[in-house]
């Protein structure tokens, strides 16, 4: 065990390519995630509004009583056809069944290896910027766990606690030894997180009459100052803000996006989030460079 942590400290290209290839199995994992999480929460409220009715708990038609993340096995949803450890092989699966269901031909969507790509780059890109150690093995957490929320709000509009309150209580404990910040700038950055958007809502609110984002945004940001510390904050929303506008606006005039439909801002706080673990410090330094040039 010493030998290959040895050969992973010595050695950076093997500890890359190792990071990418786990990068990839979770990338599939995350796919389980990112569809039967919200399933799960869906079927968890309706349980306890049953309990509360005093009414027999519905079972949903297609889905058995035990329903998780592990159980039932994958299948496909057209035919029922179980997929086997050699269809489930990632991103190479897919392109050997050329993007269809060995059982019936079905498609399938181009999104699951999309995921386990992007998992495993920014993996791989995780490996080589911090380099064998507890950063980078708490890099992998974050940056995983941030895709799996990207891609639930999208679909959903739902930032499930069951992600944001863990991924927030472990970039405390990371911090207690100063891993991304110190634990002072890492408690305010949680609490300062879930005020600063906390605070745009109730305005926001006040002003309308309407909810302009969730709760789980809230969390979300303050998980983010959590492991970055509260001077990451400025930047995370900067760069969500104006990566939102330009999608929204986008979407408005060229997919034809009614103005009234909500756009789900998680993707874009996750997004920030990335980009301030990666080059936070290099953006902020390059500003204030900029700032105090005559």
């Amino acid at each position: 065990m010493t030998t290959l942590a040895q050969a992973l400290h010595d050695i950076p290209l093997l500890f890359v390519a190792l990071c990418g290839t786990i990068g990839l199995l979770v990338g599939s994992f995350l796919n389980v995630v990112i569809h039967r999480l919200p399933k799960m929460m869906e079927r968890e409220w309706r349980s306890q509004c049953a309990e509360l009715s005093d009414a027999a708990p519905e079972r949903e038609i297609g889905h058995p009583s035990a329903y998780n993340l592990m159980v039932p096995a994958s299948a496909c949803p057209h035919c029922g056809h179980k997929i086997s450890a050699l269809e489930n092989i990632p991103v190479i699966s897919y392109l050997l069944l050329r993007g269809k269901c060995r059982g019936c031909s079905a498609h399938i969507s181009a999104r699951y290896p999309l995921v386990e790509a992007v998992s495993g780059l920014l993996s791989a890109y995780v490996a080589w910027r911090f380099g064998y150690g507890m950063a980078a093995c708490g890099a992998l957490l974050f940056v995983w766990a941030l895709l799996a929320l990207t891609f639930i709000d999208f679909d959903t509009q739902l930032l499930p606690d069951d992600i944001t309150l863990p991924l927030l209580w472990l970039g405390l404990l990371l911090n207690l030894s100063g891993t991304f910040t110190d634990l002072g700038s890492a408690v305010i950055g949680a609490i300062a997180g879930y005020l600063a958007l906390w605070s745009v809502y109730w305005l926001f609110k006040l002003a309308t009459g309407k909810e302009g984002m969730g709760f789980g945004d809230f969390k979300l940001l303050a998980a983010i100052g959590a492991w970055l510390g509260w001077k990451m904050l400025p930047l995370v929303i900067m760069l969500s803000s104006i990566v939102g506008a330009v999608v929204g606006i986008v979407l408005i005039v060229a997919a034809r996006h009614g103005r009234n439909v909500p756009i789900p801002f998680g993707p874009y706080l996750a997004g920030g989030g990335l980009i301030a673990l990666f080059w936070g410090q290099t953006l902020t330094q390059a500003y204030l460079q900029m700032l105090a040039a005559p």
